[in-house]
């Protein structure tokens, strides 16, 4: 599919319409092209057809994850072979995450004298078909919940609901019907994904949990590699900075399907605000756009890494050469916001950071150290392209930033970092520094050992943070421990029956969700798809 020339400037006009001129737009005479880039690395969906394998009911499970679990009720041809209109309701289990398009049959050996009307509710895990929906209590908008109501008109009758769904389960409820009795049949979901290719086996002797994990994150991934790498498939269904990174480190290391990570890189650059600075979150229909407004800085700075381990992975100088000077942007936007080389977290501007799903972080340390993580990778990236010269104020930056880190954030007496007025003891305030090079491995070691062990120390609470956690662990050679991590963490789900990872997992509180409502939670989330990462990438840590 590739955007029409119509759509394309009416997408750059767009861009325009608040300034007098489009030479005050950042990036102006590019944009048109890098979105015409976009367009042809658009990825073909591959589509394959699903069916549920069994039937299934829902039981109270105190043991369970939120509390529901599924029984086995029957297989699919006793459903399909009884009067529906007896039974009512059914529950059908596909036994798999399946993103997709949901069809059913309604046959009947009888005149159908008036319409059919259903309830069906995809979900994810157990509890969405156990918890109400309404009054709905969360923050998002109630529209992403899954139930849709259908009324057939006519039988027999193929039924495709028009919305895309992800889900493994999926109840159907009689709603009305007349005296004629019915069956329904041939379930089927019409699965698509844009992840294609094979991917490297692991080594013979990996560890059977660690297998399981790979296999539940490459699902993670598939699954939300759509046209874009979104976000989740079943909320918010868009490209954000922070998953695209994240994603395609994954990617790049198991399907290398690099056109997608190409196409996501352009549509980004393209739809810039007119500054320059990236938003942090686009969308491509009804034609590529941006939401606006939405800036993170961390996620902006996070692009030009990105861009880096692009080019390492492919060697695609051409992309990175054109994208470069949005690279620039990132960094030099940024800058105005340091103090005294430290990041002014007193200077409000109208957006947010993300970091974490975690209220009670203070995030002062870690955006220090993600800047200066930032700049150090994004002039590995200038080294590469030859274009030193054009930024070479940036290492001397990042020694003054590191010094002024030490100086603000570092108490040698207890060796760990400490952020905000109340000197907050996170860890991921001690990730960012590690991963930044403000601590060497040995402080840093010393840092991780000493917060994973006090119960006080604020936690990660997503598994976003947790992949910076387990890549700071093995920065600082603490390998085995970051294997157990992975295992612990990830595993954890898996224990608690993902067969996708989840946008939010606290191993002490099941019904954790940033929005009041954890039926809203994203249960295939981009960003908890890395232990793919680090599977493939540190073979002599987790292949064993």
């Amino acid at each position: 599919m590739n955007l029409s020339t119509k759509s394309l400037m009416a997408c750059i006009a767009a861009l325009c319409m608040e300034s007098a001129s489009a030479q005050t737009i950042a990036f102006a005479p590019q944009r048109e092209a890098w979105l015409h880039k976009a367009a042809e690395n658009m990825p073909r969906l591959i589509e394959t057809e699903k069916r549920p394998c069994r039937v299934v009911v829902s039981r109270p499970d105190s043991l369970a994850f939120q509390g529901w679990t599924m029984d086995e009720a029957g297989d699919m041809a006793s459903l399909y072979g009884e009067s529906f209109k007896a039974r009512r309701e059914a529950i059908v289990d596909f036994g798999e995450h399946t993103t997709g398009y949901f069809s059913f049959s309604v046959d009947t050996d009888t005149d159908s004298d008036a319409p059919l009307r259903f309830r069906l509710t995809f979900a994810e895990v157990p509890s969405e078909l156990n918890t109400p929906f309404d009054p709905y209590p969360g923050s998002l908008s109630r529209a992403w919940l899954q139930d849709e109501v259908v009324t057939v008109m006519r039988l027999p009758a193929e039924v495709t609901v028009p919305r895309r769904v992800a889900f493994r389960y999926v109840k159907i409820e009689m709603l009305a019907h007349s005296s004629f009795d019915f069956r329904i049949t041939d379930m089927r979901c019409r699965a698509v994904t844009s992840a294609s290719g094979e991917v490297p086996a692991l080594a013979p002797g990996t560890d059977p949990r660690i297998r399981r994990i790979h296999d539940v994150g490459l699902a993670t991934l598939r699954e939300c590699m759509q046209t874009v790498y979104e976000d989740g498939p079943k909320r918010d269904q868009r490209l954000w900075i922070g998953d695209l990174y994240l994603e395609s480190l994954a990617n790049a290391l198991t399907f290398r399907n690099h056109a997608l990570t190409r196409r996501c890189l352009y549509l980004l650059a393209a739809l810039a605000d007119e500054e320059g600075w990236l938003h942090a979150t686009v969308y491509e229909y009804p034609t590529p756009h941006p939401q606006q407004h939405q800036h993170t800085m961390d996620y902006s700075l996070l692009y030009g890494v990105t861009l880096c381990e692009y080019l390492q992975a492919t060697g695609d100088r051409s992309t990175a050469e054109d994208l470069w000077p949005v690279v620039v942007r990132q960094i030099e936007f940024a800058r105005t916001y340091l103090r005294d080389d430290v990041y002014d977290m007193d200077k409000k501007p109208g957006w947010w950071l993300v970091f974490d799903w975690k209220d009670d972080l203070d995030r002062h340390a870690s955006v220090q150290g993600l800047m200066t993580f930032a700049i150090e990778r994004s002039y590995e990236l200038a080294r590469m392209l030859g274009r030193e010269a054009e930024v070479k104020h940036w290492p001397g930056l990042v020694k003054a930033m590191k010094t002024a880190s030490r100086k603000t954030f570092f108490d040698k007496k207890t060796g760990l970092v400490h952020s905000g007025p109340d000197r907050q003891v996170s860890h991921l305030s001690q990730v960012w520094m590690i991963l930044s090079g403000t601590l060497s491995a040995e402080e840093g070691a010393r840092a991780l050992k000493t917060v994973l062990a006090d119960p006080t120390a604020c936690y990660p609470g997503s598994p976003y943070a947790y992949h910076y956690l387990i890549e700071a662990m093995i920065r600082c050679g603490m390998a085995e421990e970051a294997r157990e991590k992975l295992m612990a963490y990830w595993g954890g789900m898996i224990d608690r029956g993902a067969d996708t990872f989840w946008e939010v997992y606290d191993p002490n509180d099941d019904f954790k969700s940033p929005y009041g409502f954890f039926p809203i939670n994203s249960y295939c989330h981009a960003w908890s798809c890395t232990p793919v990462y680090f599977i493939h990438k540190y073979k002599d840590i987790f292949q064993r």
